[in-house]
């Protein structure tokens, strides 16, 4: 990426005076804001909508991003091409420039962003406010110039695009080949072409530049710098206002040029648009709780979620896995993130992007093996890990129950099937039904028998039985509850290690583990962890002490996945319990460690930035996958406020670097937004504390409320679920329990499960009956109950 270059050629053009601009400063004073940390203004922000997406940092400068293509992440994108590496803006006053490059504050908005620019001398700062319309190839820009001195300034602004026209990761699979820029002056702005290819770029204002110029590119790329030189006055106490729209298009010159006009023309309806449907976005599923940090927290990770949608029209829409540099379309990162996109009400976007995935995965695979990583030009660079072919069975059977749709079902259980009989035939070599293979832990040597890729495999079955029950194939509902059920008594006998209080990382030959081992001090000795050094040590000689012919379980990494099984809930209660207090141990601040061995002593009190290696690598790091797996974890043996304690650490990441959002890895390295952070709050809080459970396709409800002990007065309202909403009020006042449930349609049945007998109902019409010893309530014929225990 380049900075301004010298002149090449000037043009002068007729000076024309700044129209009526419409400030939108004003359309985001009561949208929800977070101010940014002073000490990470050197740190990227994104501007985000489904077509295009801005990357810079926040102190308004674009420098090098990214490794995916090497310092080409950040910019503005418009997949599957790159449009620009950024921009620069200078004003020139009294012969003195003052770069538009140093923000000294940064503030981010659900669909806005602003840097602040101030010059105390001059009296002068400058804002800057961009945002991205939705289903639209560009993106707008506005300064506001506010002069806070009685005299008049006057000076030139320059505007200087930096075009880099070049294709997406893996462009050379599909014939995108990178070409030079060639821009020209037309009109009001500048049209920048890839000389080979019918890749645009346009940008300019709603004036006329008094003069325009092309910059010498300098670097090694095949882009250009063009600039758009005004002059401006801004009387004494006043404002100036101007703005600029960047447009693209990878097909041609007339889709740039009708989106620029468009946005030039409408570009307040636009914004009105977005905010109003974000608005929408934070009243579905609407959190009240006593933590506000938490609260406001799950508010953003829903914002945070409509960042990553991405959509190719010629390929589809999905949900990408993280910005910078994982924009594009995942298997397992999906897997995990649709179930709380469900939970948040994204019904749409989630079908677009299981329609995605199902689609490119059975036309490249063809044997129901689902992807794993996909490029936004159609290149797969991976067709598929083990794991997330199970996943993406328990997938189908969770977003079924939410939306009760016969026909979604019908349309992906062959996946499912063909996935099922894929994985067990090709993957178990020694048909002990479990199946051998990378899982989520990509460790060089670590693709025996996995205990994530057994647990998900175990969950795939049980859902899958559900699925051709629903199906009526009854025969096969039986083969998959049968293979289910032997799974779940084998992973809790083979894969548990007493001695370690903790399911097996893999099941694996004495050679297998003997390497591992050896990788494994490696590690810890280089991260100077020498309690892990001992264990591996001790678990090597016991190894070479009492040797085996036959696979066994070994404990070497203490990987997250070992608490799959908890999560999953085929953990016996027993073993689970065990495993989750010695899961504690491989905690900091921010939650769960990756791999267990790379903790410390001070672990436990670490609370700073995270010094992760100069080539990116998780090496060390704590994420928030594994901790809301943890979460879930706990919830599902009965421990609420153990998951509160996980979300309440991955809340302290939060707005810890970008404001408004939370980072891949804790507190402040690797994606600055990821797509499975919403489930790691949603299905604790949605599903778990709120104890929503969904039957969609019987129009049924269960709510089975696990509340933390702190949480004595909170609400979880416009929880939709088919063609029904749900809001719930839980209040516990000094041992008075209320409890009020709602729904917006009548026709279906709602249950509500409580731990104690001896309620009364004081609103509402239901019907009462015992189950297993709970009261339940089955509201029929009425919209709202309250239930009250004295």
């Amino acid at each position: 990426m380049r900075s301004i270059p010298f002149l090449l050629s000037l043009l002068f053009l007729a000076a024309c005076n700044n129209p009526a601009t419409q400030s939108i400063s004003a359309l985001l004073e009561d949208a929800p804001a977070i101010q940014g940390n002073k000490d990470y203004l050197d740190s990227p922000f994104a501007t985000a909508g489904d077509r295009v997406y801005m990357v810079g940092h926040q102190n308004g400068t674009f420098p090098s991003l990214g490794w995916h293509i090497k310092g080409e992440m950040g910019g503005i994108w418009n997949h599957p091409i790159k449009l620009m590496d950024g921009f620069d803006a200078t004003l020139e006053w009294e012969d003195q420039p003052l770069q538009l490059n140093n923000a000294t504050r940064f503030i981010n908005y659900p669909f806005a962003n602003r840097h602040i620019f101030e010059f105390p001398e001059e009296q002068l700062v400058v804002e800057r406010i961009q945002f991205v319309p939705d289903s639209t190839q560009g993106l707008v820009v506005q300064y506001i110039f506010k002069n806070n001195s009685p005299s008049p300034i006057s000076g030139n602004f320059t505007f200087t695009g930096h075009s880099d026209l070049l294709p997406t990761w893996l462009g050379e699979r599909t014939q995108m080949v990178d070409d030079q820029d060639v821009g020209t002056f037309e009109e009001n702005y500048w049209v920048v072409k890839d000389q080979s290819n019918p890749w645009f770029t346009l940008f300019g204002s709603d004036i006329k530049p008094e003069s325009f110029l092309t910059n010498e590119n300098k670097g090694d790329t095949h882009g250009q710098s063009n600039s758009l030189i005004y002059h401006i006055d801004i009387p004494g106490n006043s404002e100036y206002v101007q703005n600029f729209y960047i447009a693209g298009s990878y097909t041609s010159k007339e889709d740039a040029v009708n989106t620029y006009q468009n946005l030039q023309s409408d570009y307040i309806n636009h914004f009105k648009a977005k905010k109003a449907r974000y608005e929408a976005l934070a009243a579905q599923t609407k959190l009240t709780i006593p933590d506000k940090d938490l609260q406001q927290a799950f508010e953003w990770l829903k914002y945070n979620s409509d960042w990553l949608v991405r959509t190719v029209p010629e390929i589809g829409t999905g949900i990408g896995a993280g910005i910078p540099d994982y924009p594009w379309w995942f298997g397992v990162d999906s897997e995990y993130a649709l179930k709380g996109y469900m939970a948040i009400g994204r019904e749409e976007i989630v079908a677009a992007t299981i329609q995605l995935l199902d689609s490119v995965s059975m036309a490249i695979n063809g044997n129901g093996r689902i992807l794993h990583e996909m490029s936004t030009n159609g290149a797969v660079f991976n067709e598929g890990n083990i794991n997330e072919t199970p996943q993406f069975a328990s997938l189908i059977w969770d977003i079924y129950s939410w939306n009760g749709d016969k026909t979604f079902l019908e349309k992906y259980f062959p996946t499912v099937q063909k996935g099922l009989q894929w994985l067990m035939d090709e993957n178990d070599t020694n048909q002990n039904l479990f199946p051998d293979g990378f899982g989520m832990m990509e460790i060089h040597g670590l693709n025996s028998e996995m205990i994530d890729v057994a647990s998900y495999t175990q969950k795939a079955f049980e859902d899958a039985s559900k699925m051709a029950h629903a199906l009526e194939k009854s025969d096969l509902a039986n083969k998959y509850e049968a293979l289910a059920d032997e799974l779940k008594q084998r992973i809790n006998t083979e894969f548990w290690s007493a001695d370690f209080g903790s399911y097996a990382d893999f099941i694996g030959t004495d050679e297998q583990a003997l390497h591992l081992i050896e990788d494994a001090l490696v590690r810890a000795d280089t991260l100077n962890k020498p309690w892990a050094v001992e264990e591996l040590k001790a678990t090597e000689r016991q190894l070479l002490e009492h040797p085996s012919t036959k696979p066994r379980p070994f404990v070497l990494y203490h990987n997250w996945v070992v608490n799959t099984p908890m999560e999953m809930g085929i953990a016996d209660s027993t073993k689970a319990i065990v495993a989750l207090d010695n899961a504690k141990k491989f905690t900091n601040p921010f939650g769960m460690f990756v791999t267990g061995i790379d903790r410390d002593e001070s672990a436990g009190k670490d609370e700073g930035s995270f010094k992760g290696s100069k080539v990116f690598s998780y090496t060390g790091a704590v994420m928030t996958l594994p901790t809301g797996v943890q979460a879930v974890a706990e919830n599902n043996y009965g421990r609420p406020d153990e998951a509160l304690d996980y979300l309440k650490r991955m809340t302290r990441s939060f707005s810890y670097a970008l404001p408004g959002s939370m980072y891949e890895v804790s507190p402040d390295y690797g994606m600055m937004t990821q797509a499975w952070n919403i489930y790691a709050f949603a299905i604790p809080i949605v599903n778990q504390f709120f104890g929503i459970s969904s039957k969609a396709y019987d129009k049924m409800m269960e709510i089975r409320p696990q509340m933390p002990k702190d949480w004595t007065d909170v609400s979880l309202e416009n929880v939709k679920i088919g063609n029904n909403e749900v809001s719930i009020w839980y209040e516990n006042n000094n041992g008075i329990f209320q409890i009020k449930v709602q729904q917006t349609n009548p026709e279906w049945h709602l249950k509500l499960i409580l731990p104690q007998d001896d309620y009364s109902v004081t609103e509402g019409n239901p019907e009462t009956s015992l189950a297993n010893g709970k009261t339940v309530f089955r509201l029929t014929n009425e919209k709202t109950m309250v239930i009250t225990k004295p």
